[in-house]
């Protein structure tokens, strides 16, 4: 079901980094239990500053550096984790969680299960993903679908400051491992998919406007970032302003829903739009073949057969590695995406 996303009355202009810290200034202030750590977030604050000033706050003890191993980092947060701490981890990259890939996969997402539930890896693992910080191939990839194939994981996608801390703090507090992906672009503004930098500074967007103090957004809810008739776009992260920014330059009244919790999904939410609009096109960063765009438009097709008037399209990354040399074309952009909501509404 869809949640609301109005800022409290007590609210203060805060980028997506300044976001993610506040939440993890809240948790670690209301709960003793909470623990940050990982690659240079301590001392230096993270690479991009998320962490800043909270070992200074909370001490060496609460917010510590840990060595470049993220199977190290991961392994230790599982063991915490069992012993009733609540982690939370920072891979500095999504790309670099493949040596941790067995402690999230293995043990994380199963401890809950493989113990009849006697134990839980409540632990929150946060990866900056995606592009478009010229990172090349190591810095820069979304694998986000090879997180929601995994039983026992949750998994993450914000967009804007004001879901991100929401959703920073109900992952905290879950008792289930929480892969919190964390799209690099949106860090500082949202994007419109034409230029490397910020579209408006989040000050200036009303998203950017983020309740003081203890709030969450609850896991598993979409939420309708714009309202429309004429077709359904799902889709999450950097792709959600793309997405709004092609509606825009063809004039189509296109329903955008921002994921913001891939998986467990809020079904529920897409189900009604489609139903509602007849017309549905699926937009993500990643690679096309067997990237999460596939699960929605099969979960899509299940569930509103009857009701659809087109094919579903997918608006995806190239099937290709990384291409630093071209990666504003390898991303889908206004043009691309534009282009399928025409193909879409002209289908019969």
């Amino acid at each position: 079901m869809s949640a609301q996303r109005e800022p409290g009355p007590a609210s203060t202009p805060m980028t997506m980094i300044q976001a993610l810290r506040s939440a993890m200034d809240v948790m670690l202030e209301r709960d003793d239990n909470v623990v940050v750590f990982g690659e240079d977030v301590g001392f230096f604050g993270g690479v991009f500053r998320c962490t800043e000033g909270l070992q200074a706050k909370f001490g060496t003890s609460r917010v510590f550096d840990a060595p470049i191993s993220e199977g190290g980092i991961v392994g230790a947060a599982v063991g915490m984790a069992a012993y009733g701490l609540r982690p939370v981890v920072e891979i500095q990259f999504a790309d670099y969680f493949y040596p941790a890939s067995d402690q999230i996969v293995s043990e994380a997402a199963r401890l809950r299960y493989r113990s009849a539930g006697e134990f839980t890896a409540a632990m929150t693992i946060r990866m900056p993903c995606g592009g478009g910080i010229y990172g090349g191939q190591t810095h820069s990839q979304s694998p986000e679908a090879l997180f929601t194939h995994v039983c026992g994981l949750r998994t993450v996608m914000p967009s804007n400051p004001h879901d991100a801390k929401g959703l920073l703090i109900a992952a905290i507090e879950n008792d289930d491992p929480v892969i919190f992906l964390e799209p690099k672009r949106l860090y500082n503004g949202p994007f419109d998919g034409h230029h490397d930098r910020p579209l408006v500074p989040w000050s200036q967007h009303p998203l950017g406007l983020v309740p003081d103090g203890y709030y969450t957004v609850p896991l598993e809810s979409a939420a309708v970032f714009r309202p429309g008739a004429e077709l359904t776009v799902i889709t999450y992260g950097t792709m959600v302003f793309v997405s709004a920014a092609a509606a825009q330059e063809t004039g189509i009244d296109a329903e955008i829903i921002d994921l913001r919790s891939l998986w467990p999904l809020d079904l529920e939410t897409i189900v009604a739009s489609v139903k509602k609009t007849g017309r549905c096109v699926v937009v993500h960063e990643a690679t096309r073949t067997s990237g999460f765009g596939a699960e929605l438009t099969a979960l899509v097709q299940e569930h509103c057969f009857y009701h659809l008037e087109a094919p579903i399209e997918r608006v995806t990354g190239w099937d290709t590695p990384y291409p630093h040399a071209q990666e504003w074309a390898y991303f889908p952009g206004p043009a691309r995406v534009g282009a399928a909501f025409k193909r879409v509404l002209e289908a019969r």
